[in-house]
């Protein structure tokens, strides 16, 4: 089992990290598009109807509710026989990841009391766990396996906060009836998960009615993903591996190299202004920016740091203080989760082009100081 559970990880660690490096490419393509000659025409393909709604609509609700269902598909197995499956093994990354959320949070509505834009306190709460081990995977073998497990298990926490988040803040108009025949569907998956019942070609179809119906609640139908996801079976059969092992293994390419370009190519489409520099300096921007770089590296290491000495938690094996903190560095950059958060908390396009361009901005910065931090703290091993 162990055997098994370290293969599935370091599966999912190279499918993120180079799902990152894909990321990044599409965003620079984004980028170039949204600011040369074929910029209306780029920005207009977007918003052509298909089935009612907007590519762009499609893209943002119906495909990256895919991406939480793979994000709930490892968080559900990080809680059975990952690193999250026991008090011990949890407590670090979940003490992390809380102040790695609190702290950011906090910075943000420091800069944004009493304005308008006080509701976009969750964007600086997100990490963007592909770009993030993306950066980490260029440091090659000197990272130490326990490192990147505690990377990965803090960004799956802080996706679990990120989703919490716009359940209970980013909801602005419920229909009850809708939201009860969703999650009746829900009840349902988990009859059929009693019963033992193994079939993809049921728990997929009532997925899929169930996110129609999460759709017109309300509530943002992405969280209809992490509901499948806690609905699939986990025990194999004699011949096949099970539900939930099968579809993980098998989003493990669409979801770093489809969708997540897919929505860096719709939601990066960032005009860069003349006057770009002075919409950094707006009390949301900055709220953004100093919650990401700063408040994510102090709440993470600070939180870590006071778990482990009031005994709470342990230090990861072969991982010192200075690598620690160089997590937390990694941890601010927000990117996809943020930007995500950006399109529920803002309904001005000035006021999500200006968060999305702080949010740019922030993960760069971000990733170039903890990649340099972490190249300076890691001893090669040759």
């Amino acid at each position: 089992m162990l055997k098994h559970s370290k293969k599935i990880f370091v599966d999912f660690f190279e499918s993120e990290k180079s799902g990152g490096l894909t990321l990044i490419f599409f965003t620079v393509v984004s980028l170039i598009l949204a600011n040369s000659a074929f910029q209306e025409t780029y920005l207009g393909f977007w918003e052509n109807k298909f089935g009612g709604l907007s590519l762009e609509h499609w893209v943002n609700d119906a495909l990256m509710a895919i991406f939480f269902l793979l994000i709930g598909l490892e968080l559900k197995r990080e809680f059975q026989i990952g690193e999250l499956s026991s008090l011990k093994k949890a407590a670090l990354p979940i003490f992390s990841a809380l102040g790695g959320m609190l702290v950011p949070a906090l910075i943000y509505l420091f800069y944004n009391f009493q304005q308008p834009t006080a509701n976009g306190f969750g964007i600086p709460m997100a990490t963007d766990i592909a770009f993030a081990l993306g950066v980490l995977s260029l440091l090659g073998k000197r990272v130490p396996l326990a490192l990147k497990v505690f990377l990965t298990a803090l960004a799956v926490i802080d996706d679990l906060g990120a989703i919490l988040v716009i359940a209970l803040f980013y909801t602005k108009t419920i229909i009850w009836s809708n939201l009860a025949a969703s999650l009746g569907l829900f009840v349902l998956l988990l009859v059929f998960n009693k019963l033992k019942v193994k079939s993809l070609l049921i728990y997929i179809p009532v997925g899929i009615i169930m996110w129609y119906f999460m759709h017109h609640s309300g509530i943002h139908a992405t969280i209809t993903g992490v509901l499948l996801a806690f609905s699939l079976p986990t025990k194999p059969t004699k011949k096949l591996a099970s539900p939930a092992e099968i579809t993980q293994r098998f989003l493990h390419f669409p979801v770093p190299f489809v969708i997540l370009p897919l929505f860096a190519l719709v939601n990066t489409a960032i005009s860069i202004n003349d006057d770009w520099l002075t919409s950094l300096t707006s009390p949301a921007s900055q709220g953004i920016a100093v919650g990401l770089v700063i408040g994510k590296t102090l709440g993470i290491f600070l939180f870590s740091w006071l778990a482990i000495k009031i005994g709470f938690a342990e230090k990861p094996t072969g991982v010192n203080w200075n690598q620690l903190f160089g997590v937390g560095i990694l941890g601010g950059i927000g990117f996809t989760m943020s930007i995500f958060v950006t399109l529920l908390a803002f309904d001005s396009p000035t006021l999500i082009n200006n968060g999305k361009l702080a949010i740019l901005f922030s993960s760069l910065v971000a990733g170039l100081i903890g990649y340099t931090w972490l190249s300076f703290s890691l001893k090669d091993k040759k």
